[in-house]
């Protein structure tokens, strides 16, 4: 099931590449800053295909509105283009996501980045690689020393779940905060060591799901705002190296 993970982020991500600089027909969901495209429609067709043509019964949940019906102890969980927004503008920081649910706990995942040809996987108990080569999680221990990575909801004008507060609150702790746009591709990062702790709220299951696993798979940890386990469909993430995630916990925690 991995390796069809694997396959369907390759071949959604070969299309994203070429289809990089065509004209788009651009839709907003949820807000006016909330786009959807002909592309991540294309893109989640070709997962779901690969995915139901080997595992027809299984179901599926999608971004773009491509779930099914199918009553399964599998959900396979779909971001055929995280980073839409880049995508757009033609900035080149976006991928494709699919993890793999199993009675309500992700056990696989995989996350392509198709710009610079790099994939991400993890199978529960097995590790996270990149690229084929097993990545670790950073072993820095002070959040001043760290490099921090988040993302905003949509609705981010109206500061909620003091989305702004928390920012600047982090931004007075810690080395530097990056903000890339793509929640899977923040995730990959934390858990090949390339930042320290990501966190946000208002997040969606297809954003995380591969991400988070590939985090814990990494050795670093992942919990809600206030240091519990989390599923999927979790609306809030911290996903750390481990050893700034209580430091993290505590400066969350002033605006709970």
């Amino acid at each position: 099931m991995l390796q069809t993970a694997i396959d369907a982020a390759k071949e959604a991500g070969k299309f994203l590449r070429e289809s990089k600089g065509k004209s788009l027909k651009i839709e907003n969901k949820s807000s006016s800053i909330d786009p959807v495209t002909q592309i991540d429609k294309q893109a989640e067709k070709i997962i779901i295909d690969t995915i139901k043509g080997r595992y027809p019964d299984h179901a599926i949940l999608a971004e773009e509105g491509g779930e099914s019906d199918d009553i399964s102890e599998y959900r396979w969980i779909i971001d055929p283009l995280d980073g839409t927004v880049n995508f757009t503008h033609g900035l080149p920081i976006y991928c494709v996501s699919i993890g793999l649910e199993y009675k309500g706990a992700i056990i696989a995942g995989a996350v392509y980045e198709p710009n610079v040809d790099d994939l991400y996987t993890a199978e529960r108990g097995k590790g996270a690689f990149l690229n084929g080569k097993r990545i670790r999680v950073s072993d820095n221990d002070r959040l001043i020393d760290s490099i921090l990575i988040t993302g905003f909801p949509y609705d981010i004008h109206d500061n909620p779940d003091n989305t702004i507060g928390r920012f600047t609150d982090f931004l007075m702790e810690a080395q530097a905060i990056r903000r890339l746009g793509s929640a899977a591709i923040d995730l990959c990062y934390i858990a090949a060591g390339y930042g320290d702790g990501f966190w946000e709220a208002f997040i969606k299951p297809w954003d995380i799901a591969a991400g988070m696993l590939l985090v814990e798979e990494a050795g670093g940890k992942v919990t809600d705002f206030d240091g519990k386990p989390i599923g999927a469909d979790s609306q809030r993430i911290l996903a750390t190296n481990g050893k700034i995630h209580d430091i993290m916990l505590n400066v969350l925690k002033k605006r709970l």
